[in-house]
């Protein structure tokens, strides 16, 4: 039996909240930040002896706002549009401010404030040209304002429709669990349905001939049988009452009775009704994981009911032994009639004892004998592998 453990998953430091939580956001914005300061260097031949200190504080400012304009966008486009006031814009830098603020506020009104605040902060620079020229002016607008905010806006829509796309999908696939959810649900209440009007039908059925028989029984063997058989149809109403029950309100199927301490009564059931079939299990039963028990009485109980069909009258053994795992074997020696009998059978005996005992982690062993009789050894874990390798 495995148990599923989570896996923890990795915090990110909290300080890089400021950058999407991603330290290669921080990274990239470095880099950004450093590109204006990177290129004044150049421009000055790697000296700053000539840039004047207004300038200089221009760069720092523009450095600092850089690095943080993830954090506020707004801000960062106000800073760096004032700080261009004074002296001709950095180039890059009020272009990515204002791309920023457009990218992650959409058309929101500090938007528009950004943008209004940048075409004002070209105004002194085209003042100190002296005279107007509309098509120099015309082209640093378009490629320092305009271009910047619609790519912005393009980026921002293009993140609205993915996250419309995401809910959407997230959506179809919630309603797609539901749907079969409630397919399945409506199934199961039919199995529900067609099981008590059958099966429960002909349950009763047996259990008033039974009643039948007891009453006009002329010895006292007929009596005992036909009561072990009203007794046992009044257990499988029962139980069938607790799987319709289950089907029904998805409860747990399995009666209390079904685990190790029910397996004595069941082969005292079968001796009762004329089997002959001796248990070697010690006593109080095991102690096992309920999902254990059950599985383990349904193997015993399976077994008895195949030996019924096919060997009657037929010695059966069935064997219980507890130690690092839950050994159960149920053997029953060649029929003395020598052949099978006709019962009806589902076919499905075999694979659902395999299915019960894969569930639990266990393995299923199953085979004739070397004297023609038949063998289930079922073998079940005890402890998961986290208690195993404390």
């Amino acid at each position: 039996m495995s148990t599923v453990t989570d896996v923890p998953v990795e915090q990110k430091p909290s300080w890089l909240s400021w950058w999407d939580g991603s330290l290669r956001s921080l990274l990239f914005d470095l880099a950004v930040a450093g590109a204006p300061v990177a290129g004044e260097f150049y421009t000055h031949g790697g000296r700053l002896n000539d840039t004047s200190p207004l300038a200089i504080a221009a760069l720092t400012t523009g450095f600092l706002a850089l690095v943080v304009r993830r954090r506020f966008p707004f801000a960062v486009a106000l800073v760096l549009a004032a700080a261009s006031l004074p002296i001709d814009p950095v180039v890059g830098a009020t272009e990515v401010a204002l791309y920023t603020v457009a990218s992650r506020r959409g058309t929101r009104p500090t938007t528009w404030l950004a943008f209004v605040a940048h075409l004002l902060a070209l105004a002194p620079m085209v003042w100190r040209w002296g005279e107007f020229h509309l098509g120099p002016a015309t082209t640093i607008v378009v490629g320092t304002v305009v271009v910047p905010m619609l790519l912005g806006l393009w980026v921002y829509g293009r993140r609205r429709v993915l996250v419309d796309y995401r809910e959407k999908a997230e959506q179809v696939e919630r309603e797609r669990k539901l749907l079969a959810e409630q397919a399945v649900e409506a199934q199961r209440r039919e199995i529900a349905r067609e099981m008590h009007d059958v099966v429960a039908h002909r349950i009763g059925v047996v259990s008033r001939h039974a009643d039948v028989l007891a009453a006009n029984a002329t010895d006292e063997r007929s009596a005992e049988l036909a009561e072990i058989i009203r007794s046992t149809s009044a257990t499988a109403m029962s139980e069938l009452h607790e799987m319709l029950r289950a089907l029904r309100d998805d409860a747990e199927p399995e009666p209390a009775s079904a685990s190790t301490t029910g397996i004595a009564d069941l082969v005292s059931g079968a001796i009762e009704s004329g089997a002959n079939v001796r248990l070697d299990m010690a006593e109080p039963a095991p102690d096992v994981p309920p999902e254990v028990g059950r599985a383990a009485y349904r193997v015993v109980q399976e077994g008895l009911t195949n030996a019924a069909k096919h060997a009657p009258n037929a010695a059966v053994q069935v064997t219980v032994r507890s130690d690092d795992e839950l050994a159960v074997t149920v053997t029953n020696r060649r029929s003395p009639r020598g052949h099978d009998v006709a019962l009806p059978s589902s076919g499905f005996g075999l694979v659902g004892m395999r299915e019960r005992v894969a569930l639990t982690g266990g393995r299923l062993e199953t085979g004739r004998t070397e004297d023609g009789g038949y063998r289930v050894h079922a073998t079940f874990p005890l402890r998961t592998d986290d208690t195993s390798s404390e």
